[in-house]
């Protein structure tokens, strides 16, 4: 789950982490009101879940409550990166004296948190690995002893940082921490941290992902996740309660894979043939028969679909149960669209024969298998 950065804001203050004064409108009166309740300069801020919202123009400067009331109005109602903006930020202007980077991130092989700090903030820490990877400081932290204030502080230190705001910056650290494992986070990161002219912190900007398999232990965000699945369709949200990551495309391929990196290699794969995916849909490691099942249940109940392209690589994924969801799936239907397969590893002579005893044909490279998909996509 993405919470928006107001959301992030408030959780962060609930922690000791300073952040500007602001408030959520939803009109352009109301962040008239929230400017004059402030008094001062305000930065007009669009909510969504996207980055790089200043570049698309979601983030607007206003001196007075006439330009808040503006600047709001165009952006209100608008889409930002395909996300309708319903609501807006206003908060006050800061002077900033330096801006910096800090985040929490999971560390898939080390199977741990990491900080990232950087002195460069502002932009994404992509950005900055690319530009400036040696100003970047990254620390792993144990998961049985958390983090401890003697590695902030060296942090801080490493930042440039001495006595009392080496000392400030090094416990905003530690509070970071606190909430990536209060709230068992993906990402958590301030960016910018800026200091600000008075030699104090505050995060200027604010980004939390929480894993989706642990939000029964966070029921303060139930009201979120509902207003998440509101702005979903119906074979999202269905996804969603059987276990499979699906999101929707604008195309009419579509697409089953079996982890994250290969779905998105398979929907580049479409793309660079010419043709334009339907979705994004993972089974995960390990998928069942009867996962496999409704994934293709899912796809084809998408009347924009055209052919499915199933790309497995097996490892605990076995190509016997995928073989058999398909088939479970694809039994008595009255309409058939083509089905193109890719299916290699684990099981694979196994599945291969299930498919092709059912008339459906197995290809060897997902190269192969896309091209083939966007072919009858276009035929």
């Amino acid at each position: 789950m993405r919470l928006l950065e107001y959301e992030a804001k408030a959780i962060f203050s609930r922690y000791g982490i300073p952040v500007p004064r602001g408030k959520v409108a939803s009109s352009p009166a109301g962040a008239r009101r929230v400017a004059e309740l402030l008094h001062k300069p305000v930065v007009i801020k669009a909510q969504v879940a996207v980055v790089g919202r200043g570049k698309a123009g979601g983030i607007k400067f206003a001196s007075t409550p006439d330009e808040a009331e503006a600047a709001a109005a165009s952006i209100i109602g608008r889409k930002l990166k395909g996300f309708k903006v319903r609501r807006v930020l206003v908060e006050e202007r800061l002077k900033i004296a330096k801006e910096l980077f800090l985040g929490i991130i999971v560390d898939r092989v080390t199977q741990s948190y990491v900080m990232l700090a950087s002195s460069e903030g502002g932009m994404e820490i992509e950005e900055i690995a690319l530009k400036s990877p040696e100003k970047i400081i990254k620390l792993p932290i144990n998961p049985l002893f958390g983090l401890r204030q003697y590695k902030t502080t060296e942090i801080a230190e490493t930042l440039g940082y001495r006595r009392e705001k080496m000392l400030s910056l090094a416990e905003l650290a530690l509070r970071l921490f606190q909430v990536a494992s209060s709230y068992d986070v993906e990402l958590v990161e301030a960016n910018p941290l800026v200091e600000v002219a008075e030699g104090t912190f505050c995060a200027a900007d604010a980004r939390m992902i929480i894993d989706d398999n642990a939000l029964y232990r966070h029921p303060d965000l139930k009201e979120r996740r509902l207003e998440i699945e509101a702005g979903l369709t119906s074979r999202e949200i269905n996804a969603s309660k059987k276990g499979l990551a699906y999101v929707e495309l604008d195309g009419n391929i579509g697409v089953i894979g079996n982890g994250a990196g290969l779905v998105m290699a398979t929907l580049d794969l479409i793309r660079l043939r010419g043709g334009k995916p339907a979705n994004f849909l993972d089974v995960g490691g390990g998928a069942s028969a009867e996962k496999i099942n409704a994934a293709l249940n899912i796809v084809l109940s998408n009347p924009k679909v055209k052919v499915v392209f199933i790309n497995i690589l097996g490892g605990v994924t076995k190509g016997d149960e995928v073989a058999t969801g398909i088939v479970g799936a694809i039994q008595g239907k009255p309409r058939r669209r083509p089905i193109v397969i890719r299916l290699t590893g684990t099981h694979e002579e196994e599945g291969t024969r299930i498919l092709q005893e059912a008339g459906l044909q197995v290809l060897k490279t997902m190269e192969d298998a896309a091209q083939k998909s966007v072919e009858l996509a276009c035929a």
